[in-house]
């Protein structure tokens, strides 16, 4: 499990004194998220190879860090997220992109380019969707996409 993703939930602002924390392993990626009034997510790559995070959001959500980016062995990546954003987390592997970002993915691709820019990830993906409501927030894996990493959530 060396990619992995960490999910960290800060519920104070939705519940009184009451905080809470999850952890998300996609295992080979690192995702930690932490809810306040905006959340922090931060990939890290535990693998002996570079990995490509891939982000699509929700629709009318607001695009983030291009919708993918490269990220090298042993190595993390911070990303704020806004209030009541919604959107899709995929692992891609295996990818060759030239300097102008145009390549491919063995797994995960969204149509053959380094930042997504809005598209999802060609199955199989493994997804992480994370949804930040007033009230609630929601997060699941789903292989609604198919199966390309393992990936679980896990309180913390």
């Amino acid at each position: 499990s060396c990619f992995s993703l960490r999910l960290l939930l800060d519920l104070t602002p939705k519940v009184q004194s009451m905080a809470s924390s999850v952890s998300l392993f996609l295992l080979p990626l690192l995702l930690l998220l932490s809810h306040a009034s905006a959340s922090t997510v931060i990939f890290y790559n535990k693998c002996t190879y570079t990995v490509w995070p891939g982000i699509q959001p929700s629709f009318g959500q607001m695009l983030l860090a291009g919708g993918g980016f490269k990220l090298s062995p042993k190595r993390a990546y911070t990303l704020n997220l806004p209030p009541l954003w919604s959107g899709r987390f995929w692992g891609r592997h295996g990818c060759s992109f030239d300097r102008s970002g145009r390549g491919r993915c063995v797994t995960g691709d969204c149509g053959g380019s380094l930042l997504c820019n809005g598209a999802g990830g060609v199955p199989p993906a493994t997804l992480a969707e994370i949804t930040l409501g007033h009230d609630q927030d929601f997060y699941d894996v789903s292989l609604v996409d198919g199966y390309n990493l393992a990936m679980s959530i896990m309180p913390v």
